[in-house]
């Protein structure tokens, strides 16, 4: 891989002076610190909205149900939409691509401002709301790898430890600036319209960084479509990593898209009160950490173990969760679950992301965005009706429970050790 670090920076500034695969090696590149500016700034507007809309839905109908489909409206395009976004990704003008996905998302963002404003039928909502998540899911392979070309290879843990920062710094900053905007009487149509607003910090990020060339992709026909369930079948750490975040995504992480209903039917936190925009933000405080820990804390740890790690304090924090008798309990023992949440994904995503190359990244992390954000609104319309009718704390002790599972499953470690016994035997 050609490297990317800024020729600008004196020789004593660069990469070389902090420790490989370290989050401050990877925030040395020029371009990738312009990305990742750009995409936390935009990442703020998102969980704006991803705090208000799942709240305005539930506050017009009161049902968890309808919560659901408005996360799968945003979600459930990656399912479908991943893989040929990795196709597209491997093929076209990349930037280009990526600045329109993030324009088709600014438009939609502005349309469901209008549509908030005017109170129109809900099913104009999640039409939307589908458009945000259409946009997003074609975006997600190219954008993943794209990072991971504006670092060196040896950064690559970095990049993808700083990338889940931002994701989970935004869901600790949204959630803190709806609460303090609500004092001021800001409507969901205005909390939509900031969103729409820093689309264009990412959208000039983009504009102006250099975005590395790489062999572009000449499969033919059909097989660009299926190369990366190939790989998943001939590599099977793909496969288990794969599998293992599918069923944690569908188990274990429903709780998430039905956050509103959960606060309110486990610890009585009204949707709308400033008290659960308080627990959003310290679980996602706790997301943020947990997620930047990899490649500073434990960035001289193997990332196999800590995927076990992870799954183990996920276990517990849960169940913690589930079982908090009352709110200030609930709030110790989100942030901690938050935590364990994503210093899993984190590690699972560097040890499959690290064993790719760049030729071939966008077509195979497309699997993993469908398993990661695919599978969780499915599991919102399978558990939705569920929390409707029998309340919401099983759904955390089931999601305890997967996780320990999950725990013995995804042991990477042991995997690669057999699979070398094997070839040695043969």
């Amino acid at each position: 891989m050609t490297d990317t670090t800024d020729s600008s920076t004196p020789v004593s500034r660069r990469n070389r002076q902090f420790k490989s695969g370290s989050a401050r090696a990877a925030f040395q590149s020029r371009d990738f610190r312009r990305i990742w500016f750009g995409s936390f700034a935009s990442n703020i507007g998102t969980w704006i909205q991803n705090v208000v809309l799942p709240v305005y839905i539930y506050g017009r109908t009161g049902r968890a149900s309808f919560v659901a489909v408005v996360i799968f409206a945003q979600l459930g395009p990656i399912l479908l939409l991943s893989i040929p976004g990795g196709v597209i990704a491997d093929r076209v003008n990349r930037k280009k691509f990526l600045v329109s996905m993030q324009i088709l998302q600014l438009l939609c963002s502005l349309l469901l401002a209008f549509f908030a404003a005017n109170d129109v039928a809900i099913w104009l909502i999640f039409a939307a709301q589908l458009g945000v998540g259409i946009g997003n899911a074609l975006q997600i392979p190219g954008w993943s790898s794209m990072l991971t070309t504006l670092v060196p290879p040896k950064d690559l843990p970095g990049a993808i430890s700083l990338n889940s920062t931002v994701i989970n710094g935004a869901r600790v900053i949204g959630p803190i600036i709806v609460a303090v905007l609500a004092q001021w009487n800001v409507t969901t149509a205005q909390f939509f319209s900031i969103n729409a607003v820093t689309y264009l910090f990412v959208i000039f990020a983009l504009i102006s960084v250099k975005i590395p060339e790489f062999t572009r992709d000449t499969t033919a026909g059909w097989r660009r479509f299926t190369f990366a369930f190939k790989i998943a079948r001939e590599r099977i750490v793909v496969s288990r990593l794969v599998l293992t975040l599918a069923s944690f995504s569908l188990l274990s992480l429903p709780y998430v898209g039905l956050f509103p209903a959960v606060a309110q039917l486990n610890f009585g936190i009204e949707s709308q009160s400033s008290t659960y925009n308080w627990l959003y933000a310290t679980w996602g405080f706790g997301a943020c950490l947990g997620g930047l820990s990899v490649s500073t804390l434990f960035v001289d740890v193997d990332n196999r173990k800590l995927i076990r790690v992870g799954f183990a304090s996920f276990s517990v924090s849960m169940m913690a969760f589930a079982l908090s008798p009352n709110v200030s309990l609930a709030f110790f023992s989100v942030f901690f679950l938050g935590a364990a949440y994503f210093f899993t994904t984190t590690s699972m995503q560097t040890v499959l992301a690290s064993g790719l190359s760049p030729e071939i990244r966008a077509r195979v992390m497309s699997l993993w965005f469908m398993a990661f954000g695919g599978t969780v609104p499915i599991g919102n319309l399978v558990f939705g009706p569920l929390i409707d009718r029998y309340g919401s704390q099983w759904l955390l002790i089931m999601g305890s429970l997967w996780a320990a599972v999950l725990w013995w499953w995804c042991d990477i470690e042991r995997i690669e050790r057999n699979r070398n016994e094997v070839e040695t035997v043969l």
